[in-house]
């Protein structure tokens, strides 16, 4: 489960909207087998699991037995966000307002909740919780995207990033799409880097780079291992 938490949260940092929603969706499930077998059920085989069916066999169990964090609480906003990632892309209509960015951002914030009840429940009666606090406190904290776009402009949001590391991550943004040196070259000053640092970038990534006669820059596969690792860095 908190391998699709991690998951999830990367792919939303990356603005990467509808890998955000279906790690979310694979977090619910492992989430509700959690649930279940918490609460002294027998799971059934992978192929005969239903989202809905677990959900109503958790809500039928005796509250005496069984707390209602567990029941009722955690399972109803499980199934709000399994409807989310269950039917996203099919339910829009395609002249509406794109919805994954908004359905990523409930996502997001429902699993973090999740996550951090299934936590704090789990730690209740214990001599020390202040370990389970802080988790706690951490997944329900706001998650902002990495990379941010406005009015055709792209930030990256990245903490004591270099030019370079700005330069490929931004590339890599926009693969397989060919960024011209001038284009470049605005979007390093755009993120307080001087004209004469972003022309010395630019030939410092050109190893990594394929340019043609046009001018425009494309990371080859050495570039693109290097900026995944640039990203995955910044949102451990």
């Amino acid at each position: 489960m908190l391998c699709h938490f991690e998951g999830m949260t990367k792919h939303f940092q990356r603005e990467e909207w509808e890998d955000c929603i279906g790690k979310g969706g694979k977090l619910i499930e492992a989430a509700l087998k959690a649930l279940y077998v918490n609460a002294g059920q027998s799971l059934p085989t992978s192929r005969g699991f239903k989202v809905d069916s677990v959900i109503n066999g958790l809500a039928g169990l005796a509250s005496h037995s069984v707390a209602d964090t567990i029941r009722l609480t955690i399972p109803r906003a499980c199934r709000f966000v399994y409807e989310i990632a269950s039917n996203r892309g099919g339910r829009h209509d395609p002249d509406d307002i794109d919805p994954n960015e908004m359905d990523a951002n409930v996502v997001m914030m429902n699993c973090s909740w999740i996550v951090a009840e299934m936590i704090r429940h789990a730690q209740h009666g214990t001599v020390d919780g202040r370990a389970a606090k802080s988790i706690v406190d951490s997944l329900v904290k706001r998650q902002y995207p990495l990379i941010e776009e406005v009015e055709g402009r792209t930030y990256f949001h990245l903490e004591n990033a270099s030019a370079v590391d700005i330069a490929l991550v931004s590339l890599a943004h926009h693969y397989p799409k060919r960024i011209t040196g001038t284009e470049l070259a605005n979007m390093l000053t755009r993120h307080s880097f001087s004209e004469s640092n972003a022309r010395m970038t630019i030939k410092r990534i050109k190893r990594f780079t394929d340019q043609n006669d046009d001018g425009g820059f494309r990371l080859l596969a050495p570039g693109l291992k290097r900026a995944e690792e640039i990203l995955r860095s910044r949102s451990s």
